[in-house]
Formats: C-alpha cells, structure tokens, sequence
C-alpha cells in the first residue's frame, strides 16, 4: 500500500495528537507544539492540518462533551488511526535507516 506523504508539519501535528493522546483537540495540540518545538503555530495553521490528516485518514475527530470554560461549546478531539500510527513508524524506520547510513566523519561536529 502507497503511504500518503506527509510534510513535516503534518508529521508534527500526528505526533503531538499521538503525544497527547485523549486530550487531543485544537489548542492543546497548538499549545503542546510550541513546548516540544519552539515553534509559535498559529490555530488555523493547526486545525488545517488536522483537517488534510483526517482527509488522509490517518485521523479521526469526534465531538466532546460540551464545557462550562468553553461557554457550552463542543471540543473536537482527534486520534491516531491505524494508517497514522503505521505512516509514523515509517516515518521513523526511514529515519533511522538514513541516520544509520552516515559516516561519523560525513557530518561536522556540532555543540548540543
């Protein structure tokens, strides 16, 4: 089976829904890519991505219970399908494999 390509952004967003498990929803997605990369994203830079995921099905939302703090509003929650989590351990495998065909002496040495 053909794996829809993912760009670094979407894998980031299927990483931190994965990350955060049930709590997955919108703001707690973007909150959590800013701790884990620095990175300030925008909510709709966020919600577009999850909506391409879910297209691809490597996603699914459903609507919660609706809550006091979100004046009576509905989260949309996401969670990793099979096809997300199968693509991201790809993802990784492939990862893994070009790390491992490095020479040491092919990259310079750099301070972490």
């Amino acid at each position: 089976m053909r794996r829809s390509y993912l760009g670094e952004f979407e894998e980031v967003v299927l990483l931190t829904v994965a990350v955060l498990g049930e709590g997955a929803y919108g703001v707690a997605i973007t909150d959590e890519l800013d701790r884990q990369t620095g990175r300030s994203v925008s909510i709709s830079a966020v919600h577009a991505a999850l909506h391409r995921l879910e297209e691809k099905g490597m996603l699914t939302s459903r609507l919660g219970e609706a809550t006091a703090e979100r004046g009576g509003r509905r989260k949309r929650l996401f969670a990793v399908t099979v096809l997300g989590s199968r693509t991201l351990h790809d993802i990784r495998a492939m990862r893994e494999r070009l790390w491992d065909s490095i020479a040491p002496q092919s990259l310079p040495a750099v301070s972490l």
